[in-house]
């Protein structure tokens, strides 16, 4: 018998009793009770889709139902949206870990201190890896890169973008966790020639690269929530529009007076 209350949840019993999740839902109307079943398959299939992407699924099947009793039902469900970032692998005895250099560290220009750090996009069959470097004075994304996995070459993408686009001063301070992407051999070679300083945070310690944090944050709900990428050039087509059509240059930000962080570089360059 499925016990509700039980702190074993619905989906172990279920496997345990040898029933279907879905059978363990009733609604009155013979519909509803059809939709909470393609509900229970679609949250199998994509298990990190909320209302708006599980909602496109559906009306592309011709299933036409309210948002509001979309998440009445995935609630009495229990499924939610699910937006994790990748755990990337810890650095190996044999990386260079760099210090910690944004102590005491005014900045007052942009091109001064960059932050970097690597999210994902899912897609319908997959996910697909995001790595931006991000001005930390003007919040302006100067540097990005997708692939399907997550090497070293991602990250190294990103920041030869960012040297190749703003052309830097030496000195320039380079801030990252402390993953194998960044700690490589390979990462600290290129930023070496480019006449940039690495600066690395403590483990697990996401206060150091919050502004990556919250562009990604800013990237998940006013993009990645609201659409369902197919493909990878989709993905990445959409990911280019977002930062170069909008996020960098007409999105306002309440650090920068509310003004976008191209306005902000530009009226500080005339200032």
């Amino acid at each position: 018998m499925i016990d509700r209350a039980s702190p074993m949840g619905l989906s172990k019993q279920c496997g345990l009793l040898g029933v279907s999740r879905s059978s363990q839902y009733y609604e009155p109307k013979g519909e509803g009770l059809a939709l909470m079943r393609r509900l229970d398959e679609l949250n199998t299939e994509y298990p990190f889709n909320g209302s708006q992407r599980l909602m496109r699924h559906l009306r592309r099947e011709g299933v036409t139902v309210g948002r509001h009793r979309l998440r009445r039902l995935m609630r009495r469900m229990g499924i939610e949206a699910t937006y994790r970032r990748p755990r990337s692998s810890a650095a190996r005895p044999e990386h260079r870990i760099s210090p910690y250099l944004l102590r005491g560290l005014t900045i007052t220009r942009a091109d001064h201190v960059w932050f970097a750090d690597i999210t994902y996009v899912p897609l319908t069959e997959g996910i697909f890896y995001l790595a931006v470097v991000v001005d930390i004075w003007s919040r302006r994304v100067v540097g990005w890169s997708m692939a399907r996995q997550m090497p070293t070459q991602l990250v190294r993408d990103a920041l030869t973008m960012a040297v190749m686009r703003r052309q830097p001063k030496h000195g320039l301070v380079h801030h990252s966790d402390q993953s194998s992407q960044y700690t490589s051999t390979a990462f600290g070679e290129l930023c070496r020639s480019a006449g940039i300083r690495q600066s690395m945070g403590s483990v697990g310690d996401a206060l150091h690269n919050a502004l990556c944090e919250s562009f990604f944050a800013t990237l998940e709900t006013e993009l990645i929530a609201r659409q369902c990428f197919a493909t990878q050039a989709e993905a990445r087509r959409e990911v280019f529009g977002f930062i170069e059509g909008f996020y960098n240059t007409r999105r306002s930000h309440s650090a920068l007076g509310y003004i976008s962080p191209v306005a902000f570089e530009e009226l500080n360059r005339a200032a």
